[in-house]
């Protein structure tokens, strides 16, 4: 009767490596700004000119989509991937479930869905903080465009002649974060007029 014999052959063992891509996201509220400011490298960057009021933003969306195991989404700031503090956390968390980490370069924060208490701590204050600002930058918003109908300007654009230039008007609205195309609108003049007063007082739009 034959004999069976078995070998004990050992297989070799696979280790799947997981590549990391970084990858950048920056966000302006209007299309009068640019993103110049918001350095991230020489990476695929995904780039919204859109509130930051909803996280329904089309950049935003292609990168939550592309984003693999591995990858680390990097943002300059806290308040340009989000401006509340449920949207922040959400996004945060579709990041985590796929494996891949954010990292906030201005706060110098990193999370990657393993985080301790602290982690999640300063996440909640600073996604507080810049539900705040946000909060406060419309409301100062708001006050400048009172402002600026109560100037000069508006008594001659509602009588119907030609407006005239409001300097301080436009400083008070860009400074309140109005974008150049909101001045122009309130105060009834042309963009051209707002870059101008911009550049003479030295000011750059605000992100």
């Amino acid at each position: 009767m034959p004999v069976l014999r078995y070998l004990n052959v050992t297989q070799p063992k696979v280790t799947m490596e997981i590549m990391m891509t970084k990858i950048g996201y920056t966000r302006v509220s209007t299309t009068d700004q640019t993103t110049d400011r918001q350095e991230l490298g020489d990476i695929r960057i995904f780039e919204d000119k859109a509130s930051g009021k909803t996280k329904d933003r089309p950049a935003l969306n292609e990168m939550l989509a592309y984003v693999r195991e591995g990858d680390e989404v990097i943002v300059y700031s806290i308040d340009r991937l989000a401006r509340n503090l449920r949207d922040l956390e959400d996004i945060i968390k579709e990041v985590n479930s796929k494996g891949a980490s954010v990292t906030f370069l201005s706060e110098r924060l990193t999370f990657s869905g393993s985080d301790d208490a602290m982690s999640t701590l300063m996440l909640q204050m600073m996604g507080s903080f810049a539900q705040f600002e946000r909060s406060m930058i419309l409301k100062r918003q708001a006050e400048g465009i009172a402002i600026a109908k109560t100037g000069s300007n508006a008594k001659t654009k509602y009588a119907g002649r030609k407006p005239s230039i409001d300097r301080k008007a436009i400083s008070n609205l860009l400074e309140a974060g109005a974008s150049v195309t909101a001045t122009a609108r309130a105060l009834g003049i042309s963009r051209q007029s707002v870059y101008r007063i911009q550049g003479s007082n030295s000011t750059s739009e605000p992100l």
